[in-house]
C-alpha cells in the first residue's frame, strides 16, 4: 500500500511539472513584425550621435544587386524605458547596453518566438562602436538568417505538390502552391508566381560538372551558362515578330551588361556553391530587373545544380520579393 501511494506521488509530482513547462512555453507569444525590419533599442542620445550613425551604417547599408537602392533592414529605434509589452515581440532585436564589460551576446527566443535578440555591451561610445563594428558581419548574418527561416515556416504551410522536379533532377525545393510551372523539360523547369506588380520567377537546371572551372573568370562563366540557358527558355514577348525588313526579333532573357554581377563563395544543402547577384533584363524588349543565383556544386551526381530566382515588379521596392527567393533557394536538398 505504502508503495503505491508513493508511486502516486511521484506519478503527481510529475504531472505536474509537466504542466508547469507548458505553461511558461505558452506564456512566450508569437513574435511579429514585417519582414527585414529590426528594432533597435537604445537611448536617443546614442541613437542621434555616433552609435547610431555606425548601426545604419550596418543595418541600413544598401543592397547590392538591386535597380535602385534598398536599405538591408528596416530600422525601428525604441528607447529602452518603452521598452515593453507589445513592442518587445519584433523578431529581431538589437539592444545597446552600456555596461563595463564589452560584448556582443545572441539570444533565441528572449521575449517571444521565433525571435533573435542580439545584445552591443560596452562601457563607452567609443567601446559601443568597436563592437558593432567588430561583429558587422555576423550581426547582419544572424538577422537575415532568421528571417529567411520565418520565410521558410511561413512558405510551409501551403507547399507545392509537384513531383516532377524531384523525378527529374533528383532534389527538393520547397516553394509555396502559389507558384506554377510554366515551362518543363527533363533537366530545366522555369517556375513563377504573379504577384500586383508582376513576376517572381525561378529557373532550375543542372549542367555538367566540367562546365565551371574555378578561377578567375567563374563570374563570367556562370553569366554565360545562364545567359545560354535564357536564351533557350526564357523567351520574351517580342521573340519571333516579323520586323519591316523581314528580319526576326529575338528577344530573351539575359545578364545585364553595364551592372556588374556579384559573386560570393557560400554553402547550400552542406555543399560549396556559388552565389551570383545582378540584374536581368529582356533583349529587344523593356523588362528587367534583379536575380540571385546559386551554381552548387553536386560532386556525387558529376554536376552543377543552377537555382536562380528573378524578380519582375517596375515601380515597387524589390528586397522582400527576392528574400522569399532566396528563401525557396536556400530550401533546396540535393539527392
Amino acid at each position: 500500500m505504502r508503495n503505491i501511494l508513493f508511486s502516486a506521488i511521484l506519478l503527481t509530482l510529475f504531472v505536474s511539472c509537466g504542466d508547469k513547462k507548458s505553461s511558461n512555453d505558452k506564456m512566450l507569444l508569437d513574435s511579429s513584425g514585417t519582414f527585414n525590419n529590426v528594432s533597435v533599442v537604445i537611448d536617443n542620445e546614442l541613437w542621434d550621435g555616433s552609435v547610431g550613425d555606425v548601426i545604419r551604417n550596418v543595418l541600413a547599408a544598401p543592397i547590392y544587386g538591386l535597380p535602385q537602392d534598398e536599405p538591408i533592414f528596416t530600422i525601428n529605434q525604441i528607447p529602452p524605458s518603452v521598452f515593453s509589452g507589445f513592442v518587445t515581440k519584433n523578431r529581431t532585436v538589437l539592444e545597446i547596453v552600456v555596461d563595463k564589460d564589452a560584448g556582443m551576446e545572441i539570444s533565441k527566443n528572449v521575449y517571444a518566438q521565433p525571435q533573435k535578440v542580439i545584445v552591443i555591451k560596452g562601457k563607452s561610445r567609443e567601446a559601443l562602436i568597436d563592437v558593432i563594428n567588430e561583429n558587422a558581419k555576423k550581426i547582419v548574418e544572424t538577422f537575415k538568417n532568421e528571417e529567411i527561416e520565418e520565410r521558410q515556416r511561413q512558405m510551409a504551410k501551403s507547399p507545392h505538390n509537384f513531383t516532377s522536379i524531384q523525378k527529374k533532377l533528383g532534389l527538393t525545393i520547397q516553394f509555396p502552391s502559389a507558384y506554377r510551372i510554366t515551362k518543363e523539360t527533363d533537366n530545366f523547369f522555369w517556375i513563377r508566381k504573379d504577384i500586383t506588380t508582376g513576376t517572381t520567377n525561378l529557373m532550375i537546371f543542372e549542367v555538367p560538372y566540367s562546365a565551371i572551372k574555378r578561377n578567375d573568370s567563374l563570374v563570367n562563366q556562370i553569366v554565360k551558362l545562364r545567359d545560354s540557358i535564357g536564351k533557350v527558355f526564357i523567351k520574351g514577348r517580342q521573340d519571333g515578330i516579323i520586323k519591316a525588313d523581314g528580319d526576326k526579333i529575338e528577344s530573351y532573357l539575359t545578364t545585364e551588361d553595364s551592372y556588374a554581377p556579384y559573386i560570393f563563395e557560400t554553402i547550400v544543402d552542406n555543399k560549396p556553391a556559388i552565389q551570383t547577384k545582378g540584374l536581368w533584363d529582356l533583349k529587344a524588349d523593356f523588362m528587367g530587373g534583379p536575380f540571385i543565383n546559386y551554381a552548387i556544386e553536386d560532386k556525387i551526381n558529376k554536376r552543377w545544380v543552377f537555382v536562380e530566382g528573378f524578380a519582375f515588379a517596375p515601380s515597387v521596392e524589390k528586397r522582400d520579393y527576392m528574400l522569399e527567393l532566396e528563401a525557396i533557394i536556400k530550401s533546396v536538398k540535393i539527392n
